[in-house]
C-alpha cells in the first residue's frame, strides 16, 4: 500500500481516507480546496445523518437545478446568492481600506455597451415613474475629488423590471447610462425611483425559499460600477432604507453603508430647473474609491 493510501474506508476515518487518496494531485490549490470541501461535507453528513432517501433527494435537487441552467439563466448562481455565498465571496475579494465605499454583487442585468451621456442626462427614456435626481462626488480615501472617473449606472423601473426583461416594451438602454466626472469629481443624473422586485422564483431555488419560509424579493436599489485610473474598480448599489425588504434582501446584498437618503422634494422652482413636472425624489451619495491593495 502506498503511503497516501490510508486503507479501508470506515465512518470514523472517512475524511482521512478520501483526502489521502488525493496526495498525488497535479494542482496543489485543487488538492487544498478538495480537502477542505471533503472535510466540511463529511462533517455535515455525520452531523445530519441523512437517510439514503434524503441524500438522493438532495442529489435530485442539484440535478434539477442544473437542468434549469442555460445561456440566459444560471440557477446555480441564484442558489449561491440565496445562501449568502455570493456575497461572502464578494466580501473576501473586495476588502477595502477604512473609508472606502463597500462593494456588493453585480447582479444579472448589467449591459456592457450602455451609452455615455452628458452629465445631468435623464436615463429614463419612457417618462414612466416618479422623477428622481441623484448626485454626489467620487472621491479618494483622502477626500480628494477624482477627475475622469467613469460611473456606469443601471436600475429597474417603477414596476421592478429592467429593460432587458421587457424587450419591445421598455426602450433599449432605458434607465442605463455612463457618466464621466470633471475636475471636481461631481456627478449628477436624473432617473426614476426604483422599486423592489423578486429574483426568479419559478425554479428549484424559488421552491427552496418557499420551503424555508423566505420571500424572493430584493429591496429597491440602483446599480453602479465606478472606474478610475489608479483605483480599484467598485461594483456596488445604493439602497432605499425605507423599502419594505431592506432588512431581508433575498441575496444578502444590503450593507448599512450603502443606505442612501431618498428625500421627497416639493420645490416647484427646482422641479422646473430639472424639467420635472412636480415633486420629485432627491438622493445625494458620495462614492470613495480605494487604491489597489496588496493581497
Amino acid at each position: 500500500m502506498d503511503t497516501h493510501e490510508k486503507g479501508f474506508f470506515t465512518e470514523e476515518n472517512s475524511v482521512e481516507v478520501v483526502i489521502g487518496r488525493n496526495a498525488n494531485a497535479r494542482d496543489e490549490r485543487l488538492k487544498e480546496v478538495i480537502a477542505v470541501i471533503t472535510r466540511k461535507l463529511h462533517e455535515a453528513v455525520k452531523e445530519i445523518e441523512p437517510t439514503q432517501e434524503e441524500w438522493f433527494k438532495a442529489i435530485m435537487f442539484l440535478t434539477d437545478t442544473g437542468h434549469l441552467c442555460n445561456e440566459w439563466r444560471q440557477e446555480f448562481i441564484l442558489l449561491s446568492d440565496v445562501l449568502g455565498v455570493s456575497m461572502l465571496v464578494d466580501a473576501i475579494n473586495n476588502r477595502k481600506p477604512s473609508g472606502a465605499s463597500e462593494s456588493t454583487v453585480l447582479g444579472p442585468f448589467h449591459v456592457a455597451d450602455a451609452p455615455e451621456l452628458p452629465m445631468g442626462a435623464n436615463i429614463c427614456l419612457d417618462q414612466k415613474g416618479e422623477d428622481m435626481v441623484i448626485h454626489g462626488r467620487i472621491l479618494d480615501t483622502e477626500g480628494r475629488p477624482i477627475a475622469n472617473a467613469v460611473l456606469d449606472v443601471w436600475q429597474a423601473n417603477d414596476e421592478g423590471l429592467y429593460d432587458v426583461q421587457q424587450k419591445g416594451i421598455q426602450p433599449d438602454f432605458n434607465l442605463r447610462g455612463v457618466f464621466r466626472t470633471g475636475e471636481d469629481g461631481r456627478y449628477w443624473f436624473r432617473a426614476v425611483k426604483p422599486k423592489f422586485y423578486p429574483i426568479p422564483d419559478d425554479g428549484t431555488v424559488g421552491k427552496l425559499l418557499g420551503d424555508l419560509g423566505r420571500h424572493p424579493y430584493r429591496p429597491a436599489h440602483l446599480h453602479f460600477i465606478l472606474k478610475a485610473d489608479g483605483f480599484e474598480t467598485l461594483t456596488t448599489h445604493i439602497f432605499d432604507p425605507h423599502d419594505p425588504y431592506i432588512n431581508s434582501d433575498a441575496v444578502f446584498g444590503v450593507k448599512e453603508s450603502l443606505l442612501a437618503d431618498f428625500r421627497r422634494v416639493d420645490d416647484q422652482n427646482r422641479a422646473r430647473e430639472l424639467e420635472f413636472s412636480g415633486w420629485f425624489w432627491e438622493v445625494e451619495y458620495d462614492f470613495v474609491l480605494a487604491r489597489p491593495q496588496p493581497r
